[in-house]
């Protein structure tokens, strides 16, 4: 079996791993880079009007033989392991015959997302997979385990083929609110694993402010009893546990948490999946309609979603009056100004930055400073932490970890016995490298 990382072994996202045994290959992941080659955020607008060609001339896309739409199909599946763009981001350049493997959440997640994003990737031809279910596809055997992560759904696998078990963590956690996946996984791990793609996003960042999603929930809770006038909240709508704290707060502290369509409808397509989040018609919420997404889901046909919306829909003028009682959902866009012109007071007001902290730009916070907001953050990683990787890996009992989703492969060596560094398009013999 051969094992081909074409991008992700020294860099956080774009995750493309290849593996091939006899007649069958397969890819894991097909993600958009989250950096440049000078690893400044990178702007997916770039790949807009521009070919197949292009792409791969810039390395925007990976040289893989048989993947493309404009090429004879040459690979027999693609796994996806959770609904964030630097995992799947890429797929609308896949020939459309080759069938997607994911959970029923990160199919759903996808599906919404295409109705908004600029880069969508179309049609899918999406297979769903069941958790600790085994499949196969050609040579390999695969089974798919629910982890905890910031991504709904979210997968590992663990493929076999030739002899060898291969256990890809995608991206993963401890401390979440689906922690209990990491701990019945070390309690009961998948054994004779020869192989452990690791993902190492944690290594070499600072320690987390906040331990884990309680702690989040518990200080908005504080923040939203401390402050009086309103609270503006800047988080992803695809990272649920996220909008399930602030929800929680809400309901603790008597405010209204307004959302937008975006965020109502990922929680309604979400609701098959897990009946605990909460909804739009939920107690303490309502929704802010927005042009775009209003004539975004009206394109898709959503329209009677929009009519069922419609019975939670707040303005402006009503959020103004009551601002001490309304936890209000923000983006970092061009809308953010406009609620402020139309909100009379918020000096004094609080936004709860609840992201990746270096997303935070500073004309972002030149704007919240002039209207006299106070940021703060307040934010726990979607990936683990260094000594929970020691434990994931002491688990597994692998008898060789290969680094990826990192910056830092090199402190893997350090960390952990065993470790095979690789090189992105480096071409691997599995069966040769352990016995």
């Amino acid at each position: 079996m051969k094992l081909i990382i074409h991008r992700g072994t020294h860099e956080i996202g774009g995750s493309c791993v290849e593996l091939q045994a006899a007649n069958t290959r397969i890819l894991i992941d097909f993600g958009m880079p989250l950096v440049d080659e000078k690893r400044e955020p990178f702007d997916s607008k770039v790949v807009l009007g521009k070919s197949i060609a292009q792409l791969k001339e810039t390395k925007i896309l990976p040289n893989i033989k048989g993947l493309y739409r404009d090429e004879p199909q040459g690979i027999d599946a693609i796994l996806i392991s959770h609904s964030h763009q630097d995992h799947y981001g890429l797929l609308d350049y896949a020939n459309p015959g080759i069938p997607l493997y994911m959970s029923q959440g990160v199919k759903a997640m996808i599906e919404v997302s295409s109705i908004f994003i600029h880069n969508k990737p179309g049609k899918i031809n999406a297979k769903v997979v069941k958790p600790w279910k085994s499949f196969k596809i050609g040579d390999f055997t695969i089974t798919p385990y629910l982890v905890d992560h910031s991504g709904p759904d979210a997968l590992a696998f663990l493929i076999e083929a030739e002899g060898k078990r291969i256990f890809y963590s995608g991206d993963f956690r401890a401390h979440g609110r689906k922690s209990i996946l990491f701990e019945s996984i070390i309690k009961k791990p998948p054994k004779d694993i020869d192989y452990l793609l690791l993902e190492g996003s944690m290594l070499g960042r600072e320690g987390q402010l906040h331990k884990d999603e309680n702690d989040v929930e518990r200080r908005m809770k504080e923040i939203l009893r401390e402050t009086k006038n309103i609270v503006f909240l800047s988080c992803s709508s695809q990272n649920i546990d996220r909008i399930v704290s602030a929800y929680r707060a809400c309901l603790q502290t008597g405010r209204t948490f307004v959302m937008d369509l975006y965020t109502a409808f990922i929680l309604t397509n979400l609701s098959k999946v897990s009946k605990g989040i909460p909804q739009y018609n939920s107690d303490n919420i309502r929704i802010k309609f927005w042009k775009s997404h209003a004539d975004s889901l009206s394109r898709a046909g959503y329209r009677d979603f929009l009519y069922a919306y419609n019975k939670r829909k707040i303005e402006l003028l009503e959020i103004n009056k009551k601002k001490e009682k309304m936890l209000m959902l923000i983006r970092d866009n061009s809308i953010f100004p406009l609620i402020l012109k139309e909100l009379s007071d918020v000096k004094g007001a609080k936004l709860i930055y609840s992201m990746y902290e270096k997303y935070l730009t500073e004309e972002f916070k030149a704007k919240c400073g002039k209207k006299g907001i106070e940021i703060e953050h307040v934010h726990t990683s979607g990936h683990a932490k260094p000594d929970d990787l020691k434990a994931f890996a002491s688990a597994l009992k692998t008898k060789m970890i290969i680094p990826i989703h990192t910056f830092v492969p090199n402190s893997y060596l350090s960390m952990f016995k065993n470790v095979k560094v690789l090189d992105d398009r480096e071409i691997v013999d599995l069966n040769a490298l352990v016995s």
